[in-house]
C-alpha cells in the first residue's frame, strides 16, 4: 500500500467512527428528549390541583367519598386498622437504573480520586510532616519537663529522709 492509500483508509476509518459517534449522540438526544417530555407530563400532573367533588345539587344525589386507599372491592377485607399496601414509587426500567448506578459510581470515583490527589499532594504531605515534627518536639519537651520534676521530687524526698535519719 502506498502512503496515499494508507491516508485514505485512515480518513475513511475516522469518518466511519465519527458517523457512529454522531448516530449514538443522536439516539441519546432522542432518549433525553423523551425523558424530558415524560418528566414534564409528570410535573404537570403533580402541579394541577386535585379534582374536587362536584357540589351536590339536589338531595337525591350523593357525593363519592374515598374511604380506603389501595384496596379494591375484589380483595377480601383485612383486619380493621391494617394499613393497605400503597405503591410509593413506580418501577424503573433497567436502562434508567443502570444509568443512575453508573453515574453515581462515576461521581464517587471522581470524588475519591480528587480526595486522594489532594491528600497525596506534596504541599499536604509537607504540612503533615511539619505538624508531626512539631508535635514530636512538644512531646519531647513535656517528657523532659516531667522527668526534671520527678527528679526534683525524688531528690527532695531523699533529702527529707536523710534529715529524718540525722535527727
Amino acid at each position: 500500500m502506498t502512503n496515499e492509500q494508507v491516508g485514505l483508509a485512515a480518513a475513511g476509518a475516522v469518518a466511519l467512527v465519527a458517523l457512529v459517534v454522531a448516530l449514538l449522540a443522536q439516539r441519546r438526544a432522542r432518549r433525553a428528549e423523551a425523558l424530558v417530555s415524560s418528566l414534564a407530563e409528570r410535573v404537570a400532573l403533580v402541579s394541577t390541583p386535585a379534582a374536587q367533588a362536584p357540589p351536590v345539587a339536589d338531595s337525591g344525589t350523593t357525593a363519592f367519598v374515598i374511604t380506603e386507599v389501595g384496596a379494591s372491592d375484589d380483595e377480601p377485607d383485612e383486619a380493621p386498622g391494617a394499613a393497605a399496601a400503597v405503591p410509593v414509587a413506580r418501577p424503573t426500567d433497567g436502562r434508567l437504573f443502570t444509568d443512575i448506578v453508573a453515574r453515581e459510581t462515576v461521581v464517587k470515583a471522581a470524588g475519591w480520586t480528587h480526595g486522594l490527589r489532594r491528600a497525596l499532594s506534596p504541599e499536604t504531605r509537607n504540612r503533615i510532616r511539619f505538624a508531626v515534627r512539631q508535635e514530636t518536639r512538644v512531646a519531647g519537651r513535656e517528657r523532659r519537663a516531667e522527668m526534671k520534676q520527678a527528679l526534683r521530687e525524688f531528690r527532695a524526698r531523699e533529702r527529707a529522709a536523710v534529715r529524718e535519719d540525722v535527727a
